[in-house]
């Protein structure tokens, strides 16, 4: 989910030396692209199907080793991107058993963010604004732009709709955000063990930023997602930034959200 902290999760993981860790990246999009290629060419549809799906895994992974090895040669690469989970099917047939974490966060939290972010930077036009259409022009607009398939939020929330509705949800491990900040100890025990790598011992009181992105190529205004150093769960003010009307709102339109990750509305 964005805004769930997946950036102080990446930059936690990079304290550990044997990790290389990553801002969002494209590489699900370099093999989902030729997948598209494999599909409709007819230059692979011409030829043995058994041969050609043998030789397009093979070139997945090894497209996949070679990107790795071109960034990193730590013993451990974690690549953030919110596609893995939603295509892990495909990702399965390429690279067998991946390990995907999935980072998720109050729902309410979520959108709270996104609405001080657009409250923030009143020098720049926010594109979830178009005063001529009518679009985003107060907070109950702005929450259905958000929560809208093409949007960042509602993509998410499809996709991990998606990822459940198919019996992935035991597969990934899901990491909620409060957690990583109440009981970052146990939490990171609970990622090592899933990961099937040795435990290390953070500094939740010294984080380094490694990762660098704007999120303004998601649809926000435009932001540097900087971390703070020291890890701690910051008082939820989403009741007193979103109506109540429109928290009501988010939880029964997604209380299969909130019922999966034990999320009080």
């Amino acid at each position: 989910m964005p805004r769930a902290l997946s950036t102080m999760f990446q930059n936690i993981i990079g304290q550990n030396p044997d990790f290389h860790v990553t801002p969002t990246d494209g590489l699900l999009e370099l093999i989902f692209g030729a997948r598209g290629n494999y599909t409709n060419s007819p230059e692979f549809l011409a030829q043995d199907s058994e041969v050609m799906a043998k030789a397009f895994k093979s070139f997945c992974y090894n497209g996949m080793m070679g990107y790795a090895n071109a960034l990193t040669d730590k013993k451990y690469l974690m690549i953030k991107s919110r596609g893995w989970g939603t295509y892990r099917g495909f990702l399965n047939e390429v690279y067998p058993n991946p390990k995907i974490v999935c980072m998720v966060r109050n729902l309410k939290d979520i959108v709270a963010s996104y609405e001080k972010i657009y409250r923030k930077n009143q020098l720049r036009h926010d594109p979830i604004r178009n005063d001529a259409e009518g679009r985003g022009t107060t907070i109950y607009k702005r929450i259905d732009e958000w929560m809208d398939g093409r949007n960042t939020i509602g993509r998410a929330i499809e996709r991990l709709l998606g990822i459940i509705s198919e019996g992935y949800d035991d597969k990934i491990l899901f990491v909620k955000a409060e957690d990583l900040c109440l009981y970052p100890e146990n939490t990171m025990i609970r990622v090592y063990e899933y990961l099937g790598v040795p435990h290390y011992e953070h500094d939740f009181d010294n984080i380094q930023q490694i990762t660098t992105e704007d999120d303004s190529v998601y649809g926000l205004t435009k932001d540097l997602h900087t971390i703070r150093p020291k890890l701690q769960l910051k008082q939820s003010d989403a009741d007193t930034i979103i109506p109540k009307d429109a928290r009501e709102w988010l939880y029964d339109r997604f209380k299969w959200y909130y019922t999966k990750f034990d999320y009080k509305k």
